[in-house]
């Protein structure tokens, strides 16, 4: 149980920081787009971090069904995404990321960037700890 806890808490921090990064990103990338005119005003800014804190807890607690061996790999992606990407959603409407006066095709454009986003990062971990589990593999049978 207490080692359940210390992994579902280093991945929300992961993702906490995974997600101010890529707000810091998103931020310049506007401010560049607005030739140095992107203001925030009535707190945005305040209200932005807290939901980029949420965004990163939506979807690092969630690993934790990563550990429920007997769910099939599918299912537990669809239920850590499925998770991650409601939170995003509601987060992203609540402080502003996604306009109440967005087309249907940019609300769809959005959720697919979006969709790529998440899956992009996710898949990258999953390389990750898949090359790492074969380096650990090798080294047991290397010592036998």
């Amino acid at each position: 149980m207490k080692e359940t806890l210390k992994d579902m808490v280093k991945s929300a921090v992961i993702s906490i920081g995974m997600a101010m990064a890529i707000f810091c990103l998103i931020g310049v990338v506007f401010d560049i787009g607005y030739k140095g005119n992107f203001s925030l005003d009535n707190y945005r800014f305040t209200k932005m971090v807290i939901g980029c804190v949420l965004v990163g807890l939506g979807f690092g607690v969630p690993t934790i069904v990563y550990q429920k061996e007997n769910l099939p790999m599918p299912v537990r992606v669809l239920i850590h995404m499925g998770i991650g990407c409601v939170v995003y959603t509601i987060v992203a409407y609540a402080v502003g990321w996604m306009g109440g006066s967005a087309t249907i095709v940019q609300g769809i454009i959005f959720a697919l960037i979006q969709l790529a986003v998440a899956f992009i990062i996710w898949f990258l971990f999953m390389r990750y700890y898949r090359a790492e589990a074969k380096r650990i593999n090798d080294k047991i049978q290397a010592m036998k």
